[in-house]
This record gives C-alpha cells, structure tokens and sequence, in this order.
C-alpha cells in the first residue's frame, strides 16, 4: 500500500526517482523548451494563445492557452484531455468540450472565475494524430520507451511552459482531467510538486481490483507500464505521493473503470496520509451512487468550489 505519509523529504524523493525509472528510457528534462506562439485568437470572446514547444522529445507539442481578462499573471489549471476513442479531438476539449463533460467546456468556465488554462496534445491525438495509438505503443517499446512515460514527459515539460509564460502564475498551477485526463493528473501531480492542487474525475482507478473486475480492456495500450505492479506501485502509493496537496477524486459508483472497493481502499489510505500531515481537509473524495463514467453538475461544482478554496 505504501507509506502513510510521515517518511522524511529524502525518502520521498527516492520514491519519485524509483517511479521515474519505470517509465522508460525519457529525454533529458533538462534541455531548456524553445516556445514560439503561434496565433492568438479569440474563441467565443475566450481569449487564446496557440503556441509550439521543442525541448528535444520525440516531436513538438502544441499547446493551447485560454486566458481571462486582465493582465495577470494569473493562476492556472494544467488541463488533460481525455481519451474515448476521440483522436482528432486532444486538447481542442478544453474549448468544445466532449460528450461526457458538461457545458460549458472548461476553457470558458476557468476564465469566469479569473484562472488560465494549459493543455497539450498528447501522443496521437489532435494535431499529433499522424500514427495509430498500438503502432506507437509498439514502437516506443522497441526502442525502450513507455509511451505512458512519454505521454508523462510532455505534460511535465509544459510546467516549465507555464513557468516561462509572463501572465501565468507558475506559484499556483492546479491540474485537472476526465477519464485518461485524470489519471494524468495525479501522475503528474504525485511527479511534481509545482503542482499545487490536483483534481480527477472518473478515473482513480485502482489498478489491482481493475484486474479482479476484468477491466483492464477499459483502458488503451497507453495506460500500462511494465512491472509496475511487480515493483509494488499502487495507485493509493502513487496518489500518497501527492500529500498534503490539496487533492479532491469525484468518483461514479456505476464507473467499470473505478471498481468501488478500490476507491475505498484508496480513500481510507488517503485519510490516514492527509491526516500523518496534519492536513485531513486537504483530501476529499466523493462518490456519485447513480453515476457512471461521467461529469455531473454536482461535480462541476465541487471542482469549482475546490479551486476558489485551494488556487
């Protein structure tokens, strides 16, 4: 299960480093990124940037900025796009949503509150939608790489986006997502601590009960690493490592990707963590009992409310 949240800072970067080494063979983090905008636009009187970053990875990622109005710098939601079979789509979700997101998207309702946004195209999606998702997968392993760590590793690299970004406040980054968007999130917030607050909905997927419940077909290709289980890694070890930043998990009972028991066990093991730091309001997860795979309006406004409180 993991430790409960007392280990030093030392044991915990040893941690990070242990889970780092099961996500293949990554490029240099520290290479500098080279951004260049290129438009500005407005999107349903939504301010947006459109920019390309190189930093020595495989390809460029293109990144979309959605920002309020003002000067800034502003606080900021590293936003993950969700997966559902929708390749052409990728971070355009941040401005048209999808199908299992409310309207309006998050782009608009983000700016309402004062608060910027970032997503990238991951790995074959939206403009990135030049290779199959198994060829990939494929390919990268040959040549000893995980694509979920390279998937990982762009999403890392855009933090240092949004460090360089003059109207960005790379002091208050939270970072959110659906579906595979949220299992990004809490990766990327248990790898980084510039991380400050992290939100999923409906994916905390437990991954040993999502073995008992046959549903590893739920998932891509993308989301499996190998020996992560044979290693000892948990997703209550791995979200642990997010502790004691503020941490919310919105969860459907009726979600064949978020088996309930597993969200107990991970429940009951975030309390015990959260309250090791002294900090038991950081952590809170709610559980819709009629709710499938899905954003509800209470959800969106638990999201909402989460960030006013913690951004």
């Amino acid at each position: 299960m993991g430790r409960t949240g007392g280990e030093t800072l030392e044991d915990r970067l040893l941690e990070r480093q242990e889970l780092f080494s099961l996500l293949g063979d990554l490029p240099d983090f520290s290479v500098p990124i080279k951004s260049k905008l290129q438009s500005e636009e407005s999107h349903a009187g939504l301010r947006c940037q459109r920019w390309q970053i190189e930093f020595e990875g495989i390809e460029a990622v293109p990144i979309l900025v959605t920002l309020p109005e003002g000067d800034g710098p502003f606080p900021v939601v590293l936003y993950n796009h969700a997966h559902g079979g929708n390749y052409a789509h990728g971070k355009e979700e941040l401005l048209t949503g999808r199908a299992a997101i409310l309207n309006p998207p998050y782009g608009q309702v983000l700016a309402d509150l004062g608060i910027a946004a970032v997503a990238i195209d991951t790995f074959v999606f939206g403009e990135r939608n030049h290779d199959n998702e198994a060829a990939t997968f494929k390919r990268m392993l040959w040549n000893g790489q995980v694509m979920w760590g390279m998937m990982l590793f762009d999403n890392l690299r855009a933090l240092d986006f949004i460090d360089e970004h003059p109207l960005l406040d790379h002091d208050r980054i939270a970072t959110l997502g659906l579906s595979m968007g949220s299992t990004m999130a809490w990766w990327c917030a248990a790898l980084d601590d510039r991380i400050k607050v992290c939100i999923d909905l409906c994916c905390l997927t437990d991954f040993h009960d999502l073995q008992e419940t046959d549903g590893l077909n739920g998932h891509g290709v993308y989301y499996y690493i190998p020996n992560l289980l044979k290693e000892g890694w948990s997703t209550s070890r791995i979200n642990a490592m997010i502790a004691p930043r503020a941490r919310l998990a919105l969860a459907g009972d009726l979600d064949p990707l978020t088996p309930t028991v597993g969200l107990e066990r991970i429940d009951k093991h975030l309390k015990e963590v959260y309250a090791a730091h002294g900090k038991s309001e950081c952590w809170k997860m709610l559980r819709y009992a009629d709710i499938g795979h899905i954003e509800t309006s209470e959800m969106r406004s638990e999201v909402l409310a989460f960030l006013e409180k913690f951004l």
